[in-house]
């Protein structure tokens, strides 16, 4: 394939992992169609709001057991086993969702859809990360997003028109095909780096990259060849040790490397503010939101397609202005505009709950709606995507990617489980201004924790983060002086 340009080459491998991530989309997304078919059913299926509420959060559950198995995989196996482990999994995961026929069954196929979307998580961006160049990482990263946005789309629109075991039929066909395009895709360079294979790491990234970045395989294969010496130095010092004292010296000696708990304290609460930045209201509970911002007269079907179909456009939009506008500050405006639209719709909520605005008070609540949408599809959860792919140092990518997962698990299944219960307590209003305080006490600690990544290899971030603020500063200082 010497005539297929290394940009090309990226495009493809980034299109299987974006299969992957478009699982999330579909699994977490097909609890709207789901649910208030099985609410309206008259078979034994029939479920109540308990019972909804946990088959739309349960994958968000186990969600955590991918997190945690998934840093084992990659690390011994390489990234391309581990996708087409995790792609395996989600497809068989849609057979037992097709052909469920008891609820017991369906929570079961459900968690096993959260252990493959739990694995994809964390996996979808470090491919991504290491498959492709740093000019074209932010987008290829943004596009795991719009993938994900895709898949709530399809199961949204296939939901109006299609019963939710048809719906699943067609997910399942999407991960099959992700799986015979993977098997295809080439094993990541910086893993073979890893593993000391340098000559098939050497052929790789040339393949993936071309021969003008020679530069960053270099920094690579000296990095990966510097941190195999320390280890190495590090184990013979040890001696005679218990290997479970080896192991819990190792882990301890990790967490209090600077490049190591600095990026899992960051990616926890960008996690944290992905996840309560409204995002699950729209994919697991959009006809319920629907119904309290714009009434249950209107028509619901469209209005929930009308909010999928701009969360796919600013993702779009997000994937052009990620390539001009640094991450930190992209970040932090479009959280703050997060929080704005939640206060506005929460000032909505309690005026129309009091026949304080006029007639045509549906379209002051569908538009706040939108702008929140917009917000939300721009914001933290793929620049979440993009970090992910971006900080963690690649010898510790797994361990630390599943750490800061763990934030990402609690905190999708906290939200997805608690919505139907704050709806009734605290009514929309109170959920919105909950997450607004979330949402500021993460903002207020990521811009002052949180480097700028845009433009640099995955080397000089880490490096980055190894380095003291002293070290930094001269250099800003000496880049300043130049």
């Amino acid at each position: 394939m010497t005539w297929v340009s290394p940009f090309v080459k990226q495009c493809l491998v980034t299109f299987g992992v974006a299969l992957n991530m478009m699982q999330m989309g579909l699994v977490m997304g097909i609890a709207t169609t789901m649910v208030p078919q099985l609410r309206e059913s008259v078979s034994s299926m029939r479920v109540d709001d308990n019972s909804g509420s946990w088959i739309a959060a349960l994958p968000a559950f186990t969600f955590l057991i991918g997190n945690l198995s998934m840093p084992t995989v990659m690390g011994k196996f390489g990234r391309k086993i581990a996708n087409l482990t995790c792609i395996t999994i989600t497809f068989m995961s849609w057979i037992g969702v097709i052909f469920a026929s008891s609820i017991t069954i369906l929570l079961i196929a459900r968690c096993f859809q959260g252990i493959g979307i739990g694995m994809t998580s964390i996996l979808g961006s470090v491919s991504v990360g290491e498959y492709t160049s740093p000019k074209n990482r932010g987008p290829f990263l943004m596009a795991l997003s719009v993938a994900i946005s895709f898949g709530v789309f399809l199961v949204h629109t296939l939901g109006l028109y299609l019963h939710w075991k048809n719906v699943a039929v067609i997910c399942g066909v999407t991960s099959m095909l992700d799986l015979v395009i993977m098997a295809f895709a080439p094993e990541s360079p910086a893993w073979l780096a890893d593993q000391g294979k340098y000559d098939e790491c050497s052929k790789t990234f040339r393949w993936l990259r071309g021969d003008k970045e020679e530069e960053e395989l270099k920094k690579m294969i000296d990095g990966s060849i510097l941190t195999t010496k320390n280890l190495k130095s590090d184990g013979e010092s040890k001696g005679q040790k218990a290997k479970l004292a080896e192991n819990i010296t190792y882990y301890i000696s990790m967490m209090k490397k600077k490049e190591v708990y600095k990026p899992i304290i960051i990616m926890i609460h960008v996690y944290t503010m992905a996840q309560w930045s409204g995002v699950n209201l729209f994919a697991s509970y959009a006809v319920d939101v629907t119904r309290l911002v714009a009434g249950a007269d209107t028509d619901i079907t469209v209005i929930v397609t009308t909010f999928d179909v701009q969360r796919m456009i600013s993702n779009a939009v997000a994937l052009v202005i990620i390539k001009h506008v640094k991450r930190k500050t992209m970040l932090l405006m479009t959280v703050c505009l997060n929080v704005l639209a939640m206060f506005a719709l929460a000032l909505y909520a309690v005026t129309k709950m009091y026949d304080m605005l006029p007639v045509g008070n549906i379209y002051i609540g569908l538009t706040l709606a939108h702008i929140h949408m917009f917000s939300v599809a721009i914001g933290a959860l793929p620049i979440a995507v993009i970090l992910a792919g971006e900080i963690f140092p690649l010898k510790y990518k797994g361990i630390a990617g599943a750490i800061s997962s763990i934030g990402l698990s609690v905190n999708m299944f906290s939200n997805v489980k608690t919505v139907p219960f704050l709806f009734n307590s605290i009514g929309l209003h109170g959920t919105y201004l909950l997450y607004c305080g979330v949402l500021i006490y993460c903002l207020v600690v990521v811009s002052l924790l949180l480097p700028e990544t845009k433009d640099k290899t995955l080397q000089e971030i880490e490096d980055n983060f190894r380095r003291s603020k002293t070290v930094q500063r001269q250099d800003t200082e000496k880049c300043g002086i130049e």
